[in-house]
């Protein structure tokens, strides 16, 4: 049987469907994780999963601010494996294409643009047991 990446598949004999991790629970802890990291490093957070109005926009998973004001759109990407490039090859041109579109649409509810910029941050491994995490600062840009 076939199933979508954004589907369960059915639970193992003896483990209930509620047990079972999904994706989007998976994507939950990783940006719990990353938020937690980025405060360390003395980021504040401002706003988590802000996403385009219609179908075919953006997401933006966290967006930070610098204490000198710079607002961080960081965009958070986790794999368990390190096969087929980990969590740095999964953020190619149309998924950054995706954040700019996003991130010009949360500043245009600001009265005035501060300066900003795209972070990456890449979580490699097991979230349980102490993941290899990447903090890609200005990782592209808007144009």
């Amino acid at each position: 049987m076939w199933f979508s990446r954004k589907q369960s598949k059915p639970a193992a004999a003896g483990v209930a469907a509620t047990e079972q991790v999904t994706t989007k629970r998976r994507g939950d802890e990783a940006e719990r994780c990353a938020r937690q990291h980025l405060e360390r490093q003395g980021l504040r957070w401002v706003a988590s999963n802000f996403k385009t109005p219609g179908r075919g926009g953006g997401e933006i998973d966290l967006i930070m601010r610098e204490a000198d004001g710079t607002l961080v759109f960081v965009e958070v990407r986790q794999r368990s494996q390190r096969g087929f490039g980990g969590a740095a090859a999964s953020v190619g041109v149309a998924k950054q294409r995706r954040i700019v579109l996003a991130a010009r649409h949360y500043l245009l509810r600001l009265a005035k643009e501060p300066p900003c910029r795209f972070d990456v941050l890449l979580i490699d491994g097991d979230l349980h047991l102490g993941p290899d995490i990447t903090w890609l600062r200005a990782a592209f840009d808007a144009s």
